[in-house]
């Protein structure tokens, strides 16, 4: 199975990543990660990337498709893949499908925006020891600290409703477009969203046909 994960800030693609990727014993690229490592084993793309990031600017497409490209070519990628945060754009979709980077399938989890601000407005987290809770669906013993170490919970700025609100924008722009590129290509699969993580991942499990 080589599989995308498409869907909005929020909407718990990593989460489901990690949980499909042990269930079908394939590894999770992660773009971020991929991007990471590279940089700091400084291999020749990482190097390439590096230049780029020290000098405040982004990291082009071609050289994250080219990336993307060399760590699907390794061998735990070679009995498939879930590839998290890739592509964004239909620009890096068509990039990938001209250099011989296929899918067999594309999952949307479909949330809609009001469902993604109020998890995401509503989460806290510990700046001292990374804790994570909800106001709503995991609050903490005592409103606005820490149970495990006492600390004064935050608001992280990608949390922010401005910030929130901005994300989905790009979102809407940028990626939702890829709905309609793979559906073309016979590709997408699209799950709705549901209440728990467990009820989401058995819905993702029976559109995979996994």
């Amino acid at each position: 199975m080589k599989m995308i994960l498409l869907g909005p800030p929020g909407a718990g693609k990593g989460t489901q990543a990690e949980i499909l990727g042990k269930r079908l014993g394939v590894p999770v690229i992660s773009t971020g990660n991929m991007l990471r490592t590279a940089v700091k084993n400084s291999t020749p793309i990482g190097l390439k990337a590096k230049s780029y990031m020290d000098a405040g600017g982004l990291v082009p497409d071609e050289v994250i498709i080219e990336m993307t490209k060399e760590r699907l070519g390794e061998p735990d990628c070679a009995s498939g893949y879930i590839l998290d945060g890739m592509p964004r754009t239909l620009a890096q979709a068509r990039a990938l499908e001209e250099s011989g980077v296929e899918f067999d399938a594309a999952l949307s989890i479909e949330i809609t925006d009001a469902e993604i601000e109020a998890r995401m407005t509503g989460r806290r987290s510990c700046p001292e020891c990374g804790a994570i809770y909800h106001v709503e669906s995991n609050p903490p013993r005592d409103d606005g600290v820490c149970d495990g170490c006492g600390s004064a919970l935050a608001v992280r700025d990608d949390d922010k409703p401005e910030t929130v609100k901005n994300r989905l924008a790009v979102y809407h722009r940028e990626t939702e477009p890829l709905k309609n590129f793979y559906g073309e290509r016979g590709k997408l699969k699209t799950v709705n969203n549901a209440p728990g993580v467990e009820t989401t991942t058995a819905v993702i499990v029976r559109a995979l046909g996994i």
